[in-house]
């Protein structure tokens, strides 16, 4: 499985750096990260310039998940589900976007298989990033049958 997660913003705390790479060690599945800043101090220049650089990165073939707050909670089984089904339709590749302070546009919604939510509260980016990885982490794992995920 390739994973891209396209995301706003670079980190910059190294406890994040650390966690996140933790992770990116752990898995078996091929994850590539791709940060993207806008230059634009202007709130509205810099969200469209930051959405049309995540409009680039989005690859022809790929299944495409776009991060939202008015997305679908999933509950780890049934995300581990997800990955399972496009691996048995013999999808390979799967994006994740995730958008700045302002979210991302309809274009991008609009192109995503799946919106997805970690729920109602509102995350910092960077832990959202985290989270993210530790939840495919954890997907990988339940295909394996390891026991990282308990019921």
């Amino acid at each position: 499985m390739n994973i891209d997660i396209i995301a706003i913003g670079r980190m910059k705390n190294t406890a994040h750096i650390e966690l996140f790479q933790d992770y990116l060690r752990r898995m078996d599945w091929n994850v590539r990260v791709k940060e993207i800043e806008s230059k634009h101090k202007d709130q509205k220049k810099m969200h469209d310039d930051e959405c049309a650089q995540l409009i680039k990165n989005l690859s022809d073939g790929a299944t495409i998940i776009a991060m939202d707050e008015r997305g679908n909670t999933l509950p780890s089984r049934d995300f581990a589900d997800k990955f399972q089904n496009w691996q048995n339709e013999g999808l390979s590749h799967v994006q994740f976007f995730i958008g700045g302070a302002d979210g991302l546009n309809d274009q991008i919604r609009k192109r995503a298989e799946l919106l997805l939510s970690f729920g109602k509260q509102t995350w910092p980016h960077m832990l959202a990033r985290i989270m993210l990885l530790e939840q495919i982490y954890r997907a990988q794992q339940i295909l394996k049958n390891h026991p990282y995920h308990r019921d």
